[in-house]
């Protein structure tokens, strides 16, 4: 790095070039009225153009959305470019029809799942009990899922301690029992200590697991949202960031500039570590996310580039 460039920030040195262009993944949500559909395939439209590895359809708490994740799903799978990945969860379900969603998947040409144990109905971040013919958890779902057919399977990871986890230590054991049973991947949940991320994920190495694991990135502009669903799932807000959303309740444009400098500045520290693999969450809405993914050097291809491999796609 040259004197010039150390004088500058990580999203201006981003801006210098001259590292590897990142992998990227977004999730969406299932829409749950024709206006929120229009408004999340707008999103969709956007970013496809960004050739994410993949994208992952959210699966609501205690398994409300199963009928339009699995919709969504199915349209992305016909109508775009994208690999979507579906979220799947134990919730409110025994084995059978589990096992049946997965079937159906995979006979749609769906190859990606995201196994998650999933909250109880109505009670996000409350007690979990299993269901005596269920899965009891996301390691016995990948196990399932896995048994059924060679799924790419993804699963969660808190890097601030799930609720209900003793420590890092039994949450790093988790994590290494999902591995043994199939899992490919890791995402985090959100988060915005970095240098916690970073002391977490050094434990998780020492530890032996060696699979991708993609920091969860979530540009959020309403603290007051954010603060309520930080709470129930055990996520530490920094002081810092409730100072630069103060006294912003009643300006949103503030709040987006604010929301997009953070989840920028956060995305290109950690390229600069090394990460080269980032998830965001991205509420179904496109402006933020393109924004950093272009910082991060994630753009369209150039309109010849664009036309050599629609070619190729023809051939």
């Amino acid at each position: 790095m040259t004197p010039s460039q150390t004088a500058l920030g990580p999203v201006a040195r981003a801006g210098v070039g001259g590292t590897p262009r990142p992998s990227v993944s977004f999730e969406f949500s299932p829409p749950k009225t024709p206006e929120a559909e229009e408004n999340l395939w707008q999103a969709i439209r956007r970013l496809e153009p960004l050739d994410p590895t993949f994208v992952s359809v959210t699966y609501g708490a205690g398994g409300s959305t199963r009928d339009r994740t699995h919709r969504t799903v199915l349209r992305m799978l016909n109508e775009t470019t994208l690999k979507p990945a579906a979220h799947l969860t134990c919730v409110d379900a025994s084995r059978d029809e589990v096992d049946e969603v997965v079937r159906e998947y995979w006979d749609a040409g769906v190859r990606h799942i995201v196994a998650l144990r999933g909250d109880p109905p109505g009670k996000i971040g409350g007690a979990y009990e299993p269901r005596a013919d269920g899965y009891a958890n996301a390691t016995e779902l990948t196990t399932g899922i896995r048994a059924i057919a060679p799924f790419e399977v993804s699963v969660g990871l808190y890097p601030q301690i799930h609720p209900e986890s003793p420590s890092i230590e039994h949450e790093i054991e988790v994590l290494k029992a999902k591995v043994d049973a199939g899992a490919t991947r890791a995402i985090t949940q959100f988060f915005f200590d970095i240098d916690g991320y970073l002391r977490f994920m050094d434990k998780v190495r020492k530890a032996g697991v060696t699979i991708l694991i993609s920091p969860g990135i979530m540009p959020v502009t309403n603290y007051k949202s954010l603060r309520n669903m930080s709470g129930p799932i055990g996520i530490n807000l920094p002081e810092w960031l409730a100072n630069l959303f103060d006294g912003l309740e009643k300006d949103p444009e503030t709040r987006r500039l604010i929301a997009a400098s953070v989840a920028t500045e956060m995305c290109a520290r950690l390229a600069e570590e090394g990460f080269s693999d980032f998830h965001f969450y991205t509420l179904n809405r496109a402006e933020l996310v393109y924004a950093i993914c272009r910082v991060l050097g994630v753009r369209e291809p150039a309109p010849a580039a664009k036309e050599i491999l629609a070619k190729e796609n023809l051939a």
